[in-house]
């Protein structure tokens, strides 16, 4: 029995049924192909596959394509049976893989054919120059086009070596065991004496894919259908699909779950959805494709995938009471510690739950344990664990000893095999029934149940113990509730922001191995798992040379056409053009988290104040503003600007005048008692990842240019958007993700943020176009400040330095190493005295000399500070994870320290609107109001913890009260009085918020992990009295 056997025997039965659904997600209606098409259409491409290929024994055909690009419904459904009937086996590639890798799989797979998606010739011909060729052969209605190997090509052999180069140097050790064959690839094999299967035997592969290459040279892996056929049967059974259930390929082709996934449906009468990968990133809108518009009843993931629909969207959607969701079956990584999955699941969801357990090289899942119902009851013990569960159809699975010996209770390595469960890797040719595989994976037997321990290359044994790094990996999953899961490669911090669990893991890890860990947080913040992993057994054991050879020079993705150079470890940007500094000076207001006010090049204005809106700001030049304003000649009638008074007002486009106070307003209160503040959104951009950073609004002067957000995402994206219409002005694509907030070059004409690749980018404002990147030595989360006068920008870095740098000569002026960790926070520019103040992750705050470099004094703090120090005149304001908030004198004496129940990440919020009372928030879910003596003046109780720094504002359009932003972690926006700390208004964003809020006139933006920036409106509804 083969694959396109079983899916032609459910296409007889269910012709008229549908087969495979697309949805693009967006105002299209998803589409779909009954089975009756997809055969159809597979005998089509059947037909041209004989007609074009020249068959000479096996004949395997790589199928270049994104799920979900250019009718997936046909690539999916009807490409890959149709592919099988030639026969051939088919062999995914990814588009999005690097190139290197690429070619090693199809050189090493001999693929002589690539069949490719039509819109991504392109990308495949760019990618592959020279090493294949077309004759149009294509099948323009079913979107692909044939591409053949070129019969010589040495550049081709080349990047084979270069790949094998790479790999070879963590290529596990096998050691030969008596009776055992070492492969090629050094695993072990048992003999047996019976028959042996042969990769040439006609219909015998369905297909061909590689390993990651993550413990050594990546396998090639060619999966014959016997192999593969028992797993569909069983798992149908034991998940008892029928026509009625909807799937969803949740897996990359390139990944062999996919096979299960499609052929589950396929073979059984059911649906199957396919949806865009970009959709996969975007957990609001992946949930309502998959629960609300589709019903998909199974669900085959990764924990990696559970975990990006976030904590609420799975306790209200994917497990919820009313799911439409029957089975979950997870796997292909550490399966979620019990205690997170109860506290996901609705006391009255019915969902079955299983455990799988496999490996690519024998594909696709060898063991499948359904999770008991009583285990979700409350009076569960928490601590149960998940066993890996029963062997398949066809599998067979042994525990070993070092020495190879049976294994029945206790520790051992897992071997999987079966008399006909059988791959073919890499050059084997023939292979004996019955062979056994390595897998790497250790685990406990107990009562002839295996539990999982971790991987074989995580275990190092010292003194008689056996430590087990794959339980720092199981903590942190703990620890990780609704983020974004972990694999060997993702950083800590995957969904960012959050320094809180980075906290508790920090201390679980030091409490786990029983001694402290210095530099271990910085790790944990800015590092992959496998770099926290080896910076522990660093620390454990200094003597192990082979566990010290990661280094810490700064790691970029490059591409052939990326333009990018290396020299040495450093690494330059080629701009795509070249760029000179614009001599004219634009006149602009600059605004960003926590009240930071930045006015440039004003004269007096052309037009008196109309309606006023207030703006508190904290300045950094606070007793001598005036002389931050240079002359300028102003050319807009329709927005103008005055100092008068010490009061800079802007006439906006509605004629309406905002006001930005430089010294204390006394506003009077508003008159309306019975009104409603609400909120609404004006727009949302998708920004693709979680939006973690704070956006910086930009006002103009000029009347024909609009004011713009700027802001960077998980994306590795920077975002210019029109802040009245919510359109995109630019988008630039950045080495690595952003967390740091924008901040804006003295002339306006340039944009500078830090980014994960360790550089600090310099981009145009008007178009995105790089001007200048400069590198640090480690992550740049700080974001950078601008001094008014010299221009100089001051930015931190988690190198442990803090930069000052002039973008317009393009240099360094001078770096100092703070010698107290790494510089996570926003570096705090003081005008009088001339200051700049830096905290660091060891506790250190520093007052620096902004000219010349020089620590001018120091406090120690004793715990990590991730809070941006702000400054008045008179005192210096830091936040601590000890739960204070501290105030020193300029001078680096201590005046008092302020106690909340729960870690400070808050920023504080200082403004001239507020008699200078000081904001900020707290992880025990308050927002607190202090003032300049410590005193607290009211607090508010927020509904999730508040990480992002609070705003203060004031408007004519909301009855002139003084009024603060806030926001807390599950989404919720608050406006508060900034006078009583009483509720105004509050609504909710559809996703977690680590991003702070800024306030323009009415129009409020904050950035929020459902990937999107949102602007929203504030308005006044109710009666005056």
């Amino acid at each position: 029995m083969t694959l396109q056997e079983m899916v032609n025997q459910a296409a007889s039965l269910y012709s008229d049924r549908k087969a495979v659904w697309f949805d693009e997600c967006n105002d299209k209606p998803p589409t779909f192909y009954t089975y009756a098409a997809v055969v159809r259409l597979a005998m089509e491409l059947t037909t041209f596959l004989q007609k074009h290929c020249d068959q000479q024994g096996k004949c395997e055909i790589g199928l270049y394509c994104y799920p979900g690009i250019n009718l997936p419904s046909w690539i999916l459904g009807f490409c890959l049976v149709r592919i099988l009937q030639v026969p051939a086996a088919y062999s995914p590639i990814d588009p999005d893989a690097p190139p290197m890798l690429s070619t090693y799989f199809m050189k090493k797979s001999n693929l002589q054919y690539i069949l490719v998606e039509n819109d991504k010739i392109n990308k495949f011909r760019m990618s592959h120059v020279g090493w294949f060729y077309h004759s149009s052969s294509s099948i323009e209605h079913i979107g692909l086009t044939l591409f053949q190997m070129s019969s010589s090509n040495t550049d081709l052999n080349s990047q084979v070596d270069d790949v094998k180069s790479k790999y070879e140097p963590f290529k596990a050790i096998g050691n030969s065991q008596p009776g055992y064959t070492i492969c090629p690839d050094q695993t072990e094999v048992k003999t047996s004496e019976g028959g042996y299967m042969d990769v040439g035997q006609k219909y015998s592969l369905a297909y061909v894919l590689h390993t990651s290459g993550t413990t050594g040279i990546p396998k090639i892996v060619r999966v014959p259908h016997k192999c593969i056929v028992p797993n569909i049967q069983h798992l149908k059974s034991i998940f008892e699909i029928t026509q009625d259930d909807m799937l969803f390929l949740a897996s990359p082709l390139t990944f062999d779950p996919s096979v299960v996934e499609l052929f589950i449906a396929l073979t059984s009468g059911a649906s199957v959805l396919v949806v865009p990968n970009t959709i996969k990133m975007m957990p609001v809108e992946l949930s309502a494709a998959l629960f609300h518009h589709h019903h998909v009843t199974v669900l085959q993931a990764t924990p990696t995938l559970l975990r990006r629909f976030g904590a609420h969207i799975i306790k209200s959607t994917v497990l919820s009471a009313n799911t439409s969701l029957r089975v979950l079956a997870l796997g292909g990584e550490a399966f979620p510690v019990l205690n997170l999955l109860k506290s996901w699941k609705h006391k009255e969801n019915k969902t079955s739950i299983f455990n799988l357990y496999g490996i690519t090289e024998v594909s696709s899942w060898a063991t499948c344990y359904k999770i008991p119902e009583e285990v979700f009851s409350a009076d569960f013990s928490t601590d149960f664990p998940i066993p890996l569960g029963s062997p398949l159809l066809g599998t067979k699975i042994e525990v070993r000893d070092v020495n190879g010996s049976a294994v029945l209770e206790g520790e051992g390595q897992i071997f999987i095999g079966g008399e006909e469960r059988i791959c073919f890797l890499d050059d084997e040719i023939t292979v004996p029934l019955g062979t056994m595989r390595e897998t790497g994976d250790f685990v406990r037997v107990q009562n002839a149940k295996l539990f999982f321990l971790g991987r074989k290359d995580n275990q190092i044994k010292r003194h008689g113990k056996r430590f087990n790094i794959e339980c720092l990996q199981q903590s942190l999953l703990g620890l990780l509730g609704d983020s974004t899961g972990i694999s060997k490669d993702a950083v800590f911090l995957y969904s960012g922001g959050d320094s809180l669990k980075a906290l508790r893991f920090y201390d679980e890890i030091e409490k786990l191995v029983g001694k402290a860990v210095p530099g271990l947080l910085e790790v944990i913040l800015s590092r992959s798992i496998e770099e926290v992993y080896r910076h522990i057994l660093k620390i454990l054991f200094p003597d192990e040379d082979q566990l010290m050879n990661y280094d810490n020079v700064v790691k970029r993705k490059l591409s052939e056409n990326s333009g990018e150079d290396f020299h040495g470890k450093y690494i330059k940007l080629k701009s795509e053009r070249g760029l000179e500094v614009a001599s004219g000076l634009i006149s602009f207001i600059a605004l960003s988290r926590g009240n930071h006010f930045f006015p440039m090049n004003f004269t007096k204005s052309f037009m008196q104040p109309n309606n006023t809106v207030q703006v508190g700001v904290e300045l950094l030049q606070q007793p001598s503003f005036l002389h931050l304003v240079t002359p300028s000649i102003m050319k807009s009638h329709a927005q103008g600007y005055e100092v008068e008074n010490r009061i800079l007002t802007v006439t906006n486009k509605a004629n309406k005048t905002v006001c930005c106070s430089v010294q204390q307003i006394h506003a009077e209160c508003s008159h309306v008692t019975t009104a409603e503040l609400a909120l609404c959104v004006r727009w949302k951009s998708n920004t693709r990842k979680c939006v973690d950073a704070s956006p910086l609004v930009i006002i103009p002067s000029e009347e024909e240019v609009s004011a713009s957000v700027y802001v960077g995402s998980h994306s590795n994206t920077m975002q210019a958007i029109d802040l009245d219409l919510g359109e995109i002005k630019w988008e630039k694509n950045l080495g690595d993700r952003i967390e740091s907030s924008a901040c804006v070059s003295k002339c306006g004409n340039f944009i500078v943020v830090g980014c994960y690749d360790g550089l600090v980018y310099v981009l145009q404002s008007s178009d995105g176009e790089i001007h200048w990147t400069f590198v640090t030595e480690d992550t740049v989360k700080s974001s950078a400040v601008v001094d008014p006068c010299s221009g100089l920008v001051y930015i931190g870095s988690h190198d442990q330095h803090v930069y000052a740098l002039d973008i317009y000569k393009k240099a360094c002026i001078w770096k100092l190493h703070c010698k107290g960790g790494a510089v996570f926070s926003s570096p705090c520019l003081s005008s009088f005295p001339h200051h700049l103040y830096v905290a660091t992750l060891g506790g250190l705050l520093l007052a620096v000399n902004p000219v010349m470099g020089s620590k001018i004094w120091k406090s120690f703090l004793g715990k990590p500070l991730f809070s941006s120090p702000h400054c008045n005149e008179k005192y210096v304001y830091v936040g601590c994870v000890d739960g204070n908030l501290y105030c020193y004198t300029h001078s680096g004496e201590k005046v008092w320290q302020f106690s909340t129940s729960g870690p400070v990440f808050s920023s504080p919020c200082i403004s001239s609107l507020t008699k200078q009372e000081i904001f900020f928030g707290s992880h025990d879910c308050f927002i607190y109001c202090c003032n300049m003596e410590g005193n607290l003046l009211w607090k508010f109780e927020a509904t999730s913890s508040v990480y992002g720094t609070p705003f203060v504002f004031q408007s004519d359009d909301l009855k002139n009260k003084i009024l603060l932003a806030a926001v807390s972690t599950d989404g919720k926006v608050w406006i508060l009085n900034a006078k009583s700390g009483t509720a105004e208004g509050v609504d909710k964003l559809p996703g977690e918020v680590f991003s702070s809020p800024v306030v323009w006139g009415t129009k409020l933006v904050v950035g929020c992990r459902n990937d999107y920036v949102y602007c929203l409106d504030l308005y006044i509804t109710g009666k005056k009295e």
